[in-house]
């Protein structure tokens, strides 16, 4: 396979941020520690488990919008 011909892609790609530290992944850590907090320091467990559900769906709304921004990177390439 030829390789200049993912050369432009590889270059479109590469001005994508992929930074591991992002608002998503502090907002899942603050998460975390809230649902800590909830279960062990003030007793309310339920509480707890439920602030400890955030960081999933944090995650994977993030995921999400890096993913369709990754699409429109890759479909504005082929235009």
């Amino acid at each position: 396979m030829d390789s200049s011909a993912d050369k432009p892609t590889t270059e479109a790609l590469d001005g994508i941020n992929t930074d591991g530290i992002s608002t998503a992944v502090i907002a899942s850590v603050g998460s975390v520690m809230l649902a800590l907090y909830f279960y062990y320091v003030r007793g309310d467990k339920q509480r707890g488990q439920f602030v400890g559900l955030w960081p999933t769906s944090i995650l994977a709304l993030a995921s999400y919008f890096k993913l369709e921004e990754i699409k429109q990177t890759l479909e504005d390439l082929e235009n």
